[in-house]
Protein backbone atom coordinates (compact mmCIF):
# COMPACT_ATOMS: atom_id res chain seq x y z
CA UNK A 1 0.00 0.00 0.00
CA UNK A 2 0.83 3.40 -0.40
CA UNK A 3 -0.14 7.08 1.18
CA UNK A 4 1.22 9.90 -1.22
CA UNK A 5 3.88 7.45 -2.49
CA UNK A 6 4.82 6.43 1.22
CA UNK A 7 5.17 2.79 0.89
CA UNK A 8 4.51 0.35 2.66
CA UNK A 9 4.11 -4.25 2.86
CA UNK A 10 1.42 -4.35 5.01
CA UNK A 11 0.90 -7.64 6.87
CA UNK A 12 -2.16 -8.74 8.02
CA UNK A 13 -2.38 -10.46 11.13
CA UNK A 14 -5.92 -9.48 12.30
CA UNK A 15 -7.38 -13.59 11.72
CA UNK A 16 -4.40 -15.15 11.65
CA UNK A 17 -1.13 -15.97 13.99
CA UNK A 18 1.51 -14.06 12.30
CA UNK A 19 5.21 -14.47 13.28
CA UNK A 20 7.28 -11.53 12.35
CA UNK A 21 10.59 -10.43 13.30
CA UNK A 22 12.61 -7.38 13.12
CA UNK A 23 15.47 -8.92 11.61
CA UNK A 24 13.33 -9.98 8.23
CA UNK A 25 12.42 -6.24 7.84
CA UNK A 26 15.76 -5.20 5.97
CA UNK A 27 15.46 -8.28 3.10
CA UNK A 28 11.60 -7.22 2.89
CA UNK A 29 12.39 -3.90 2.13
CA UNK A 30 15.55 -3.74 -0.10
CA UNK A 31 14.36 -2.35 -3.05
CA UNK A 32 16.68 -4.55 -5.54
CA UNK A 33 16.23 -8.52 -3.72
CA UNK A 34 12.74 -7.89 -1.54
CA UNK A 35 9.85 -6.71 -2.11
CA UNK A 36 11.33 -3.18 -1.59
CA UNK A 37 8.92 -0.22 0.52
CA UNK A 38 9.78 2.38 3.58
CA UNK A 39 8.29 0.78 6.22
CA UNK A 40 6.79 -2.94 6.82
CA UNK A 41 3.35 -2.21 8.97
CA UNK A 42 2.07 -5.37 11.06
CA UNK A 43 -1.67 -5.56 12.35
CA UNK A 44 -3.37 -7.85 14.75
CA UNK A 45 -6.87 -8.02 16.46
CA UNK A 46 -6.14 -6.28 20.41
CA UNK A 47 -8.06 -8.67 23.06
CA UNK A 48 -10.69 -9.85 20.68
CA UNK A 49 -12.03 -6.38 20.30
CA UNK A 50 -13.67 -5.71 17.29
CA UNK A 51 -12.73 -1.95 17.10
CA UNK A 52 -9.09 -1.78 18.53
CA UNK A 53 -6.25 -3.18 16.67
CA UNK A 54 -2.95 -3.66 17.45
CA UNK A 55 -0.45 -1.84 14.68
CA UNK A 56 3.99 -2.17 14.63
CA UNK A 57 6.22 -0.36 12.51
CA UNK A 58 9.51 -1.41 11.00
CA UNK A 59 12.08 0.66 9.37
CA UNK A 60 13.99 -0.48 6.02
CA UNK A 61 17.04 -0.41 8.41
CA UNK A 62 15.61 -2.98 10.76
CA UNK A 63 14.80 -1.01 13.53
CA UNK A 64 11.09 -0.63 14.90
CA UNK A 65 9.70 2.94 14.88
CA UNK A 66 6.60 4.36 17.27
CA UNK A 67 4.00 5.77 15.31
CA UNK A 68 3.30 6.84 11.79
CA UNK A 69 0.66 8.50 10.30
CA UNK A 70 1.04 7.53 6.64
CA UNK A 71 0.84 3.96 7.89
CA UNK A 72 -2.06 4.17 10.04
CA UNK A 73 -4.13 5.60 7.16
CA UNK A 74 -3.57 2.76 5.31
CA UNK A 75 -3.84 0.37 8.74
CA UNK A 76 -7.09 2.25 9.08
CA UNK A 77 -7.72 1.38 4.75
CA UNK A 78 -7.37 -1.98 4.69
CA UNK A 79 -9.13 -2.57 8.58
CA UNK A 80 -12.31 -1.05 7.45
CA UNK A 81 -12.25 -2.56 3.37
CA UNK A 82 -11.93 -5.77 4.59
CA UNK A 83 -14.50 -5.38 7.82
CA UNK A 84 -12.69 -6.28 10.46
CA UNK A 85 -14.11 -3.17 12.61
CA UNK A 86 -17.67 -2.19 13.30
CA UNK A 87 -18.41 0.96 11.08
CA UNK A 88 -16.44 3.80 10.16
CA UNK A 89 -14.97 4.66 13.36
CA UNK A 90 -11.94 2.61 15.33
CA UNK A 91 -8.47 2.57 17.52
CA UNK A 92 -4.81 1.55 15.97
CA UNK A 93 -2.86 1.10 19.35
CA UNK A 94 0.90 1.90 18.33
CA UNK A 95 3.97 1.80 20.83
CA UNK A 96 3.52 5.32 21.81
CA UNK A 97 -0.19 6.42 21.42
CA UNK A 98 -4.01 4.79 20.85
CA UNK A 99 -5.04 6.58 17.32
CA UNK A 100 -8.49 7.34 16.60
CA UNK A 101 -9.21 6.67 13.34
CA UNK A 102 -12.25 7.79 10.93
CA UNK A 103 -12.96 6.79 7.28
CA UNK A 104 -14.20 9.83 5.30
CA UNK A 105 -14.91 8.91 1.70
CA UNK A 106 -11.72 8.77 -0.01
CA UNK A 107 -9.78 10.03 2.79
CA UNK A 108 -8.65 8.68 6.57
CA UNK A 109 -8.61 10.80 9.08
CA UNK A 110 -6.38 9.98 12.23
CA UNK A 111 -5.84 11.72 15.90
CA UNK A 112 -2.21 11.26 16.16
CA UNK A 113 -2.31 12.49 19.90
CA UNK A 114 -0.95 15.35 21.55
CA UNK A 115 2.50 16.76 20.63
CA UNK A 116 5.09 16.42 23.67
CA UNK A 117 7.48 19.42 23.67
CA UNK A 118 9.24 19.22 26.88
CA UNK A 119 12.96 17.71 25.99
CA UNK A 120 13.08 14.27 28.12
CA UNK A 121 9.50 13.29 26.47
CA UNK A 122 11.07 13.73 23.14
CA UNK A 123 13.85 12.87 23.72
CA UNK A 124 15.83 15.72 23.31
CA UNK A 125 18.77 17.13 25.21
CA UNK A 126 18.63 20.27 26.11
CA UNK A 127 18.46 22.26 29.76
CA UNK A 128 15.27 23.55 29.32
CA UNK A 129 12.04 23.86 26.80
CA UNK A 130 12.27 26.20 24.13
CA UNK A 131 10.27 27.31 21.14
CA UNK A 132 13.37 26.74 18.80
CA UNK A 133 16.85 25.44 19.74
CA UNK A 134 20.39 25.82 17.91
CA UNK A 135 22.12 22.52 16.44
CA UNK A 136 25.71 21.81 15.51
CA UNK A 137 26.54 19.88 12.68
CA UNK A 138 29.41 20.22 10.57
CA UNK A 139 30.74 23.65 12.04
CA UNK A 140 27.48 25.34 10.86
CA UNK A 141 24.62 26.06 13.58
CA UNK A 142 21.06 24.87 12.51
CA UNK A 143 17.93 26.61 13.92
CA UNK A 144 15.68 23.93 14.36
CA UNK A 145 11.87 22.97 16.21
CA UNK A 146 11.84 20.14 18.35
CA UNK A 147 9.24 17.99 19.23
CA UNK A 148 7.18 14.35 19.78
CA UNK A 149 4.20 12.90 18.08
CA UNK A 150 4.94 9.41 19.17
CA UNK A 151 8.53 9.57 17.09
CA UNK A 152 10.40 12.80 17.95
CA UNK A 153 10.69 15.40 15.08
CA UNK A 154 12.93 18.16 14.22
CA UNK A 155 11.99 20.74 11.56
CA UNK A 156 14.18 23.09 10.29
CA UNK A 157 12.38 26.46 8.40
CA UNK A 158 13.60 26.72 5.01
CA UNK A 159 13.40 29.73 2.56
CA UNK A 160 12.81 26.85 -0.53
CA UNK A 161 12.41 23.56 0.20
CA UNK A 162 13.42 22.45 -3.01
CA UNK A 163 17.06 24.03 -2.50
CA UNK A 164 16.85 22.47 1.18
CA UNK A 165 20.03 20.28 2.49
CA UNK A 166 18.01 17.24 3.00
CA UNK A 167 20.38 14.47 2.20
CA UNK A 168 23.42 16.43 3.17
CA UNK A 169 22.63 17.59 7.02
CA UNK A 170 19.39 15.52 7.46
CA UNK A 171 21.63 12.42 8.00
CA UNK A 172 23.72 14.49 10.54
CA UNK A 173 20.45 15.34 12.02
CA UNK A 174 18.86 12.43 11.83
CA UNK A 175 21.67 11.10 14.39
CA UNK A 176 22.60 13.96 16.22
CA UNK A 177 24.00 13.35 19.52
CA UNK A 178 21.44 15.46 20.90
CA UNK A 179 18.19 13.10 20.03
CA UNK A 180 19.71 10.04 21.96
CA UNK A 181 17.14 8.00 19.82
CA UNK A 182 17.74 9.33 16.29
CA UNK A 183 15.03 11.92 14.76
CA UNK A 184 13.15 12.85 11.91
CA UNK A 185 13.97 15.86 10.49
CA UNK A 186 11.38 18.29 8.50
CA UNK A 187 12.79 20.97 5.52
CA UNK A 188 9.55 23.02 5.84
CA UNK A 189 9.01 26.36 3.59
CA UNK A 190 5.78 28.25 4.51
CA UNK A 191 3.88 29.46 1.75
CA UNK A 192 0.74 31.26 3.44
CA UNK A 193 -0.88 31.31 6.67
CA UNK A 194 -2.37 27.84 6.00
CA UNK A 195 -0.59 26.38 2.95
CA UNK A 196 3.62 24.40 3.31
CA UNK A 197 5.41 22.70 1.71
CA UNK A 198 7.56 19.75 2.95
CA UNK A 199 10.19 17.02 2.61
CA UNK A 200 11.08 15.14 4.90
CA UNK A 201 14.21 12.72 5.93
CA UNK A 202 12.62 9.90 8.30
CA UNK A 203 14.38 7.73 10.72
CA UNK A 204 15.90 4.47 9.44
CA UNK A 205 14.44 5.06 5.92
CA UNK A 206 16.04 8.37 4.25
CA UNK A 207 13.87 10.77 2.21
CA UNK A 208 10.67 9.61 1.75
CA UNK A 209 8.13 11.29 -0.86
CA UNK A 210 5.66 11.83 1.96
CA UNK A 211 5.42 11.70 5.73
CA UNK A 212 2.16 12.11 7.50
CA UNK A 213 4.08 12.54 11.03
CA UNK A 214 6.37 14.88 9.94
CA UNK A 215 4.01 16.44 7.94
CA UNK A 216 1.77 17.03 11.74
CA UNK A 217 4.84 18.04 13.21
CA UNK A 218 6.21 20.54 10.63
CA UNK A 219 2.55 22.57 10.91
CA UNK A 220 2.81 22.51 14.88
CA UNK A 221 6.08 24.07 14.89
CA UNK A 222 4.96 26.41 12.33
CA UNK A 223 1.25 27.07 14.44
CA UNK A 224 3.75 27.67 17.44
CA UNK A 225 6.15 30.18 15.88
CA UNK A 226 3.31 32.28 14.92
CA UNK A 227 3.57 31.81 11.07
CA UNK A 228 0.29 29.00 10.16
CA UNK A 229 -3.22 29.17 11.12
CA UNK A 230 -5.09 26.20 12.61
CA UNK A 231 -5.84 24.18 9.58
CA UNK A 232 -2.80 24.26 6.94
CA UNK A 233 -2.68 22.19 3.51
CA UNK A 234 0.75 20.85 3.79
CA UNK A 235 2.27 19.90 -0.29
CA UNK A 236 4.82 17.28 -0.22
CA UNK A 237 6.71 15.46 -3.43
CA UNK A 238 3.85 12.67 -4.22
CA UNK A 239 0.62 14.83 -3.02
CA UNK A 240 -0.95 16.87 -0.37
CA UNK A 241 -2.27 16.05 3.06
CA UNK A 242 -4.37 18.49 5.28
CA UNK A 243 -3.80 18.95 9.37
CA UNK A 244 -5.18 20.62 11.91
CA UNK A 245 -3.84 21.23 15.46
CA UNK A 246 -5.85 24.03 18.27
CA UNK A 247 -3.18 24.69 20.07
CA UNK A 248 -1.11 23.05 23.05
CA UNK A 249 -2.74 20.49 24.46
CA UNK A 250 -4.73 19.70 21.78
CA UNK A 251 -4.90 16.46 19.49
CA UNK A 252 -2.98 17.24 15.69
CA UNK A 253 -5.23 15.42 13.37
CA UNK A 254 -4.13 13.96 9.87
CA UNK A 255 -6.63 13.80 6.68
CA UNK A 256 -5.79 12.49 3.52
CA UNK A 257 -5.57 9.53 1.19
CA UNK A 258 -4.83 5.61 1.43
CA UNK A 259 -4.39 3.04 -1.91
CA UNK A 260 -3.67 -0.15 -2.62
CA UNK A 261 -0.58 -1.10 -5.09
CA UNK A 262 -1.18 -5.45 -5.23
CA UNK A 263 -1.40 -7.97 -2.98
CA UNK A 264 1.07 -11.39 -2.82
CA UNK A 265 2.98 -13.65 -0.34
CA UNK A 266 5.93 -13.54 0.75
CA UNK A 267 7.69 -17.30 1.42
CA UNK A 268 10.58 -17.28 4.20
CA UNK A 269 12.92 -19.80 4.66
Amino acid sequence: MHALGNDFVVIDGVDADVSFHPSQAKAIADRHTGIGCDQILLVNRQNNDTNLFGFRIYNADGSESDQCGNGARCIARLVHDRGYARGPEFVLRTRADDLHCAINGADIVVALGVPRFKPAEIPFIADSEQETYQLEIDRETVEISALAIGNPHAVVLVRDVARAPVHKSGPAIESHARFPNRTNVGYLEVVSTNQVRLRVYERGVGETLACGSGASAAVIAGIRRGLLDAAVEVSMTAGTLSVEWRGDGSQVFLSGPAAYVYEGRWFTD
